[in-house]
């Protein structure tokens, strides 16, 4: 139990930090270090990009090396990336701050994921992940809040206060991941180093979650475009939809999740989230006819959202081996920096340039990508049992 609220606790922390970064980074490097959009957007998508690449040589390293250790070296890296944020006055310096700072992000994610592996019996992984996604949503509620302060003050000072604020949560996190038991190292397997980079069965079910991980800029960029220019909803039902998220995480994700015991149940969850993705998306395309499908369809994408998190941790803890869970973990993370690069692009373009039919076809997308996922898995877990067998 103790183990839990430690975990949980350096979750809570490290993700009002991410809340104040999410909601003041924007604002700060236009207004304030005078970057242009498309030099923001480029910064942060070679931060994401170099970030997803590095993650899986930095899962290996909390593999060999032990995952506590590495975990609060990473979070102390994002610590001095957000520092770093203070004094970059260029372009040049901000990408190599976002760089840094992408790849710290990446990597303690996958150390974090490696560490709950290591102290957290496989039959209550998926509960205690839920419980930590739970954990931070509702740090990056607070953290949102935090940072609106700055925005309503919009002066150099209060944006270089949250900065602050951000960089000291992770430097607090570090310092409770170190009151956690030491995890040993696990001994060097036979075979390539990053394994995970040949197992093909994997890299399908890896794939197909980053098709499903589309739905993350849906409300975040997609929807208030989409309110902005083809509705007559008022702009602060945005914030709403945003809410109705945030809350919805927090109160059901893990009763969600206690739903999911093996990969069936697993897979199955996946499938269904695909099929409330795709009423969310029906939904929201009826909205020019009323702002209150707005909030029917942001009720059905969280429902979506929270299945296809529970199916997914099970599934991607389930499938990786236990000496290897820092890359394995490392590289199933890479979907989120997919759909944080691509997603918005794709979208964008298919709902807001193809209106109704866009949205049917973005739901259409997620269908299809949840109905493959129980073959992918059913493939994943022959090809493990087989390897098992062979060694």
């Amino acid at each position: 139990m103790r183990t839990r609220r430690i975990l949980a606790h350096a979750q809570l922390v490290s993700s009002i930090g991410d809340g104040v970064y999410l909601v003041t980074s924007a604002f700060y490097f236009a207004g304030i270090v005078g970057l242009s959009a498309t030099e923001i957007g480029l910064g942060l998508t070679m931060g994401w990009a170099v970030g997803s690449v590095a993650g899986v040589p930095l899962g290996h390293l909390a593999d060999r090396r032990g995952p506590r250790g590495v975990a609060v070296l990473l979070a102390l890296a994002t610590a001095v990336a957000v520092s770093g944020f203070l004094f970059a006055r260029s372009f040049a310096a901000f990408a190599l701050v976002a760089c840094l700072y992408g790849t710290a992000q990446t990597g303690l994610s996958a150390a974090r994921q490696a560490l709950l592996a290591a102290l957290i019996p496989p039959a209550e992984r998926t509960r205690v992940r839920a419980v930590l996604q739970a954990t931070l949503n509702g740090g990056l509620a607070a953290g949102a809040a935090l940072g609106g302060l700055a925005l309503a003050l919009g002066t150099r000072e209060g944006y270089l206060a949250v900065f602050v604020l951000d960089a000291l949560t992770f430097l607090s996190a570090a310092a409770l991941l170190l009151r956690l038991p030491a995890v040993r190292p696990a001994p060097a397997p036979a075979g390539p180093r990053l394994a995970v980079l040949r197992d093909r069965p994997y890299a399908l079910v890896t794939l197909i979650n980053a098709v499903m991980l589309f739905y993350m800029p849906l409300l975040s960029v997609v929807v208030p475009l989409w309110v902005a220019s083809r509705t007559d909803a008022p702009t602060w039902v945005v914030s709403v939809l945003l809410l109705v998220n945030t809350g919805g995480v927090v109160l059901f994700q893990v009763r969600v999740a206690r739903r999911v015991k093996g990969l069936r149940d697993a897979s199955a969850a996946v499938r269904q989230a695909g099929l409330l993705l795709l009423l969310a998306c029906a939904v929201f395309a009826l909205s020019p006819y009323g702002w209150w499908f707005l909030l029917v369809a942001a009720a059905l994408q969280v429902a979506g959202e929270m299945l296809l998190a529970s199916g997914s941790w099970e599934i991607g803890f389930t499938l990786a081996p236990d000496d290897r869970q820092g890359q394995y973990q490392a590289f199933f993370g890479t979907g989120v920096a997919v759909a944080r690069m691509l997603g918005p692009v794709v979208l964008t373009a298919l709902v807001l340039g193809g209106g109704t039919l866009g949205w049917l076809v973005v739901g259409a997308m997620f269908v299809t990508a949840g109905a493959a996922m129980a073959p992918a898995v059913r493939w994943a877990r022959l090809t493990s049992v087989s390897r098992e067998a062979a060694q």
